[in-house]
């Protein structure tokens, strides 16, 4: 993918037999992989978080040897915290929303400048229970960012809140995963995280 150019997917997704357990383990399995990813390539990490809440962060810190790669995270919960501290342009999210794939892709962009990282991670949606701003619960964009790409994906998740947050976070790590490799490969399928390619 040349620099600065964009991949687009959107993907609807029922929640999987085995439940929030099982989506943790694999969680777990690729937050080892795109530090092992990341760090084979010399590339640090920085993430910005709304509906997860952290939850990113927290996946990839519980991995030994996190630091390396992961320079910070901001969760942007509030509205006004993605303009004022991850740049996202107010008058864009006073037209859209925060549910938004420029949000995604500017937060994503933001953490990355604000934190030195060479990637960045983005997620914001709505978790549930209910809508919110005029989307439905499991409306999610999540982006990631770096020199040689932008990725977004817009999921529509079903399932409680919990695992609505627990299946974006698989889907941005993996993502991640897949925007890291896209360079070693020459061209990664980056429309699809992994394991919504085979949710079917």
């Amino acid at each position: 993918m040349p620099a600065g150019e964009h991949s687009e997917a959107q993907v609807q997704v029922s929640a999987p037999v085995g439940g929030e357990g099982g989506d943790e383990g694999r969680c777990a399995r690729a937050a080892a992989e795109l530090l092992r990813a990341a760090e084979h390539r010399g590339v640090t990490v920085a993430i910005a978080e709304s509906l997860t809440g952290g939850q990113v962060s927290s996946t990839l810190v519980g991995v030994p040897g996190a630091s390396r790669v992961l320079t910070g995270a901001v969760v942007a919960y509030a509205t006004r915290v993605k303009a004022q501290v991850l740049g996202v342009d107010a008058t864009h999210l006073e037209r859209t929303g925060p549910v938004d794939r420029d949000v995604s892709l500017q937060m994503a962009r933001g953490v990355r400048r604000l934190l030195g990282a060479d990637l960045g991670m983005a997620t914001t949606g709505v978790a549930g229970p209910g809508p919110a701003d005029g989307h439905l619960a499991g409306t999610v964009h999540i982006a990631v960012v770096a020199p040689w790409g932008e990725v977004h994906c817009e999921l529509h998740l079903s399932g409680g809140r919990a695992q609505i947050r627990r299946r974006t976070v698989l889907s941005v790590i993996e993502l991640a995963v897949a925007l890291l490799g896209e360079d070693d490969r020459g061209g990664a399928d980056l429309n699809t995280p992994h394991h919504l390619q085979t949710a079917d």
